[in-house]
């Protein structure tokens, strides 16, 4: 008596070769997905800081001054300084967001890089950085695609 194996199905070295093409897909896949998103998160805080600029020209167009750096972007929403001309919140929401990654903006006035300086730490949450970790700012030209021109936004000095 002979057995015979008619058994259909895949060999190991076959199920290993279809694993071995469905990792590499995966990994370049996932590779891209990933930076998409690292894009979209310094995209988030680009657009954070022009609604702050124009929370910020809405202040400075009702009180005559830019909030100083102690006041911060709270004097957008909370009017702790008593001023009588105050007609806020200045922006959508009633709070201060934080940046993508978690961290606070940062608001300086005078600024350094342009009137004022509203900035993201990026990622690392360190001043500075290159790349994937590059500041992202309102007023320092990091890129002339990616932010306007310095001036863009004149606001007057409280001397």
């Amino acid at each position: 008596m002979t057995m015979q194996n008619n058994e259909k199905g895949f060999s190991l070295i076959e199920l290993i070769v279809v694993l071995v093409i469905l990792g590499l897909l995966a990994s370049i896949v996932g590779g891209a997905i990933i930076k998409d998103y690292a894009k979209s998160k310094h995209k988030i805080a680009r657009i954070q800081i022009a609604e702050f600029e124009g929370a910020l020209e809405k202040f400075t167009f009702d009180n005559g001054r830019c909030p100083t750096s102690s006041e911060g972007l709270d004097a957008l929403i909370n009017n702790s300084m008593n001023l009588a001309s105050w007609n806020g919140p200045y922006l959508k929401k009633n709070f201060i967001p934080k940046d993508p990654w978690g961290h606070d903006y940062i608001y300086r006035y005078p600024g350094q890089y342009s009137d004022f300086d509203i900035l993201s730490r990026g990622p690392d949450g360190v001043e500075g950085g290159e790349g994937e970790n590059e500041d992202i700012t309102n007023g320092k030209q990091q890129n002339a695609e990616r932010n306007p021109p310095n001036g863009l936004l004149s606001i007057p000095r409280q001397e």
